[in-house]
């Protein structure tokens, strides 16, 4: 066990860390252009922060939490979402008091105590952004644009908007009680937790995962025939705006957010490519989140989207991301005084912004070159006694062996006129 990572963790090795890297700075990029900026949240929240932002009945919540005490008898929990924690900041900063609306992304590990499958591990990684302090269904538009920009911008292919209405505190009523009737002769066969959701949120029951769950909802009163005047207005103008916007979208009723703070939009971005876990990217709006926590009455949208489900879709979708180059200049030398030498030219090289290395296991010659080649060098560079004799060095291209002598003195100016 020493030398296993725990279930549902992963580890991320160099040769496949470009890959996150690529992903990582294209998401930032994108969000530069949107006029979103980053946001930094701890790792751990106080748990009531979850309990009262996520909701109670929610699966994260009652079965998926990492929590703990600390030293001072606090209930921690590692955070298994970002929008909690951005709401937190955005109340305890008072950001509200800014000229609205604040965008804000981020980049984050999340923790869920989970069944590790495809695409889904127990600490996982999560882009996300926020829009706060608008209730115009222009900021949704933003949000959902931005998601499919990124994902198109990813080469993902074969990948379906879907967008629903989850309704707000005022129409949500008729629906709950029109489920409830419903389900009301079928609750005996319902499982354990959806029982408990029974009384206290019965819109969970349909996400339940239960395959007998899933079949006793068939049929059951959606959320879009009970939507109030406001929720269907702002319905309305989402499908119009998206429309002018030339983003091609499938309404699906069946969409229920697995968080409470979801009100009017709820969409999901979902790949036919991963099997099951299929929604790539999941979000909607929460006008009331802030005002839960505690802040004052303030709007919000913005969506979740897991980086390791990404890279799973951008693989079956045959995205190209480009490999890391390799070295741009590998220092070989033969001898104490060369290896002086190739110490103080490689702090010139590196400080020129070159990619420059040596060998650092005392290797022959025959031997630098060959780890040199492993490393995709473009340039090697000799030194030896008789180089540093005639103050001049041997520079080697690796594609086509080719050499040339070069002033030792002048090897930096050289290689960075090449590079030009």
């Amino acid at each position: 066990m020493l030398t296993k990572a725990p279930k549902g963790t992963k580890d991320l090795m160099p040769d496949q860390i470009y890959k996150w890297h690529y992903v990582e700075g294209a998401f930032a990029e994108i969000c530069r252009k949107y006029g979103f900026k980053e946001i930094r949240t701890p790792i751990f929240e106080h748990t009531e922060l979850f309990a009262r932002g996520v909701g109670d009945t929610t699966d994260i919540v009652e079965k998926q939490m990492y929590t703990f005490n600390d030293y001072a008898g606090r209930s921690i929990t590692l955070k298994p979402e970002g929008t909690a924690g951005a709401a937190r900041a955005f109340i305890e900063h008072n950001v509200y008091a800014n000229v609205q609306p604040t965008k804000m992304y981020y980049q984050i590990p999340c923790f869920r105590y989970e069944k590790p499958q495809s695409g889904r591990l127990r600490e996982f990684h999560q882009f996300g952004i926020e829009v706060f302090g608008t209730a115009d269904m222009l900021a949704d538009t933003e949000v959902i644009m931005l998601a499919h920009d990124f994902l198109s911008a990813m080469q993902i292919r074969d990948v379906e908007l879907r967008i629903n209405s989850v309704g707000c505190p005022k129409c949500r009523p008729l629906h709950r009680q029109a489920l409830k009737d419903f389900l009301a002769d079928k609750y005996d066969r319902l499982c354990d937790t959806c029982k408990s959701r029974y009384d206290r949120n019965p819109m969970r029951i349909l996400d339940c995962k239960s395959p007998i769950c899933q079949e006793l909802v068939q049929g059951a009163p959606m959320m879009l025939d009970y939507l109030c005047d406001d929720c269907h207005d702002a319905f309305e103008s989402l499908k119009s705006n998206l429309t002018a916007a030339g983003i091609p979208f499938t309404v699906d009723p069946g969409i229920v957010r697995g968080l409470d703070y979801y009100t009017k939009t709820a969409f999901e971005f979902v790949s036919n490519n991963i099997g099951a876990q299929g929604t790539v990217c999941g979000g909607g709006r929460y006008d009331n989140l802030i005002e839960e926590l505690d802040g004052p009455a303030t709007p919000g949208v913005g969506f979740g989207l897991g980086i390791e489900r990404l890279l799973l879709v951008m693989e079956t979708s045959g995205a190209q991301i480009p490999e890391p180059q390799g070295v741009d200049v590998f220092v070989a030398v033969m001898g104490e005084a060369a290896k002086a030498k190739g110490l103080s030219l490689l702090r010139e090289l590196r400080g020129a912004g070159l990619h420059a290395e040596m060998d650092l296991l005392s290797r022959n010659l025959k031997g630098q070159f060959k780890y040199a080649d492993r490393q995709k060098t473009r340039l090697t560079v000799v030194i030896g006694d008789d180089e540093l004799a005639a103050g001049k060095v041997s520079l080697k291209r690796m594609s086509d062996s080719s050499q040339v002598l070069v002033d030792i003195e002048k090897l930096t100016e050289t290689i960075l006129k090449q590079e030009a």
